[in-house]
């Protein structure tokens, strides 16, 4: 089925999303692991993204742990450092995705505060011709009920949707459901995706 709009996640396909290199960074690799083992931050995280409070979670969970807690108040006090750098190639394949007049989603499971906090980084973000955020749904991926309500919010038949996304659950989910997908590792493979998919010429998908 010819592809009637691309679908991209945000983490890991347009912004790199590493908490764990960034806590090796502020604090060391072993101390770091000392925080994950004890302390479910990524669990705290999905919290956020079903759309719980951006910074009363993390403070709670902080609250909760007062020996790990100045290091899990910088979940939220330095987010931007954990969710960066941008992926400029995969901007580019959106941008010019959009140039061409193909529809560009965003269906991502990210925070209602992180996403506001986000836009003021990443113009990108505001680009998209419609987005589904999961903290505004109350859903999450790889849940089928985002999926769906995907399909049901933008009238279009699963098979004429084209979703990168880095998690391999994530793109299960989606391909259940009918879904054209790529398994995004990387831009490249991506860009090559959308050329065969006649979307883009090799020279623009570059």
């Amino acid at each position: 089925m010819q592809v009637e709009a691309v679908i991209f996640d945000i983490g890991n396909v347009l912004i790199e999303w590493n908490p764990e290199r960034f806590y090796d960074a502020e604090i060391g690799r072993s101390a770091r692991e000392r925080l994950f083992a004890e302390v479910d931050l990524h669990a705290m995280n999905e919290l956020v993204d079903l759309g719980h409070d951006f910074r009363d979670t993390i403070y709670t969970t902080a609250d909760r742990y007062p020996h790990h807690a100045d290091h899990i108040r910088l979940w939220h006090d330095r987010w931007i450092e954990l969710a960066s750098p941008e992926i400029p190639h995969s901007v580019r394949l959106l941008r010019r995705l959009r140039g061409k007049g193909v529809a560009v989603h965003a269906l991502t499971n990210f925070g209602i505060g992180s996403f506001e906090h986000a836009r003021g980084f990443y113009p990108f973000l505001d680009e998209f011709d419609r987005r589904w955020i999961s903290g505004h749904m109350g859903l999450a991926k790889p849940d089928p009920a985002i999926f769906a309500a995907v399909e049901a919010e933008s009238g279009l038949a699963p098979g004429a949707l084209l979703f990168a996304d880095d998690r391999a659950d994530n793109i299960a989910a989606a391909r259940a459901r009918g879904w054209q997908t790529h398994h995004f590792q990387g831009p490249e493979g991506w860009a090559g995706a959308l050329v065969s998919a006649g979307l883009l010429t090799p020279e623009e998908a570059a």
